[in-house]
């Protein structure tokens, strides 16, 4: 087979990779792109967009479950509803479908040369990839590490038959009678109380000593809240030891002793791992940091012309975050000045209500002996979400106390994901109070708390 001689591979076609090399085919430079999977990754196949696409299933799912009960607040009333799990995984494969070929049509766009298969490092310039009809090798001048991440397993709990991760939880055509997620991060309560909703009986089993541990308790409250009614059982500084010797249930270790807890099928999303095997890591010189390939500030690794981008390369292991990366490694190859100057990178948790934290919670704010401002607004004063019947939660601002610079903005809500904009955008633009103070927000609209909370900090809330 002949050789292909391209100015730039990419080794992965997830968000940051496809990104990566769409932008240097818009460049024009001459990019291959390989992939073993589906074009999209993780995010677009088996998690973000699947994941979303059954937690909005369940949200519809439960509204109707609610407006078919004798005291439904808006009024409506409707026929118990009945749920045919297997059309909605094939609409959420339509979606990734559409999706998929959504990416593959943008990459010929851009003159993207795409070769399904594995790919494997021979030497810093070259790549051997198994395809189909045998072995391709590439030689670059310059490569682009993209290779994702995956599920974590434990020892005690291997993938398989009951256990299964979030990639084996978003295909299932028949819905357990019980679950058990181990691992009460965003991940393990995303889908959690995706399937509560749906009918499952749920239990979420988390080591540490409450859920969602990575934000601050005041943020996760009203997520702890929604839990209890729709009927999640949660078990905190409780671990998973192993399935029961039928397995079906769980045995886990708490502060009284071993409990016994049913289960049809164990969900385990304890986190994911970088995917650094597979690929000839060993037959190429890369620096690491810990677990991860270690990359400076315009993503190049420890060799002359690789770079690495996404959650090879650390946290946040976030799509955002590798489509940020991939566009700008594919301009520094173009001969663009380009380096990583982010700010502040949205994480959301698209639990119910939904979480978004952008820059510095109060607590990291305060390290160092900073002086602080801090503004918060609840959406029980919002017009919106009254309407929306999504009282709970709220929008607070961190800044700095003597020239009251933001540098933090968090919120806990219904839909407050697509907040998480604006609040990215004041951070990246350096604003301060007053400057989100004084830009007119649209009435009514939960944006508005925002404002508020700016206000609130500066002491003169209008709506509270």
């Amino acid at each position: 087979m002949n050789e292909i001689v391209c100015s730039l591979l990419v080794i992965g076609a997830g968000p940051g990779g496809y990104v990566c090399a769409i932008r240097a085919g818009q460049l024009g430079i001459d990019t291959v792109i390989v992939e073993s999977g589906k074009l999209g990754g993780t995010c677009l196949n088996v998690g973000c967009i699947p994941s979303k696409a059954l937690i909005h299933a369940a949200e519809e799912f439960e509204k109707a479950v609610h407006w078919s009960g004798a005291s439904a607040p808006l009024g409506i009333s409707v026929s118990a509803p009945t749920l045919d799990l297997k059309k909605t995984i094939a609409w959420k494969d339509h979606v990734v479908g559409r999706l998929n070929n959504g990416v593959a049509n943008l990459l010929k766009k851009a003159g993207v040369k795409s070769v399904h298969g594995r790919a494997r490092f021979r030497d810093g310039k070259t790549v051997a990839v198994e395809t189909e009809t045998g072995v391709q090798v590439i030689r670059a001048q310059a490569i682009v590490i993209a290779t994702g991440s995956e599920p974590v397993a434990l020892p005690n709990l291997p993938f398989g038959g009951t256990v299964v991760s979030s990639t084996e939880a978003l295909a299932l055509t028949k819905l357990p009678e019980t679950l058990v997620v181990v691992g009460g991060g965003y991940i393990g309560l995303e889908l959690g109380m995706a399937f509560a909703k749906l009918g499952t009986a749920v239990t979420v089993v988390e080591a540490e000593s409450r859920i969602l541990p990575l934000y601050d308790a005041e943020l996760t409250r009203p997520v702890v809240k929604r839990l209890k009614e729709i009927g999640v059982s949660v078990l905190t500084g409780t671990k998973a030891r192993g399935l029961s010797g039928k397995g079906d249930a769980l045995i886990v270790e708490t502060a009284s002793g071993e409990k016994r807890v049913p289960a049809e099928k164990v969900l385990v999303a304890v986190g994911r791992r970088p995917v650094t095997d597979g690929w000839g890591l060993e037959e190429i010189d890369l620096d690491m940091a810990g677990r991860f390939l270690r990359i400076d500030d315009q993503c190049r690794t420890s060799m002359r012309g690789i770079y690495a981008i996404g959650d090879v390369t650390g946290e946040p292991m976030l799509a955002h975050r590798a489509m940020a990366q991939g566009e700008m490694v594919a301009e520094i190859v173009a001969g663009r000045r380009r380096s990583w100057d982010v700010r502040a990178i949205p994480a959301i948790c698209f639990t119910d209500p939904e979480i978004v934290a952008v820059g510095l919670s109060p607590e990291e704010a305060r390290a160092g002996g900073r002086e602080i401002k801090i503004g918060q607004f609840p959406f029980s004063a919002n017009g919106r979400a009254m309407t929306r019947l999504g009282e709970d939660g709220f929008v607070r601002i961190v800044a700095r106390a003597d020239n009251h610079l933001v540098l933090g903005i968090q919120a806990v809500g219904q839909g407050v994901s697509e907040l998480s904009t604006a609040f990215g955008l004041a951070i990246e633009m350096g604003a301060r109070l007053e400057d989100v103070a004084a830009t007119i927000h649209a009435h009514p609209t939960q944006g508005e708390a925002f404002q508020e909370a700016a206000l609130k900090a500066l002491g003169h809330a209008l709506h509270i």
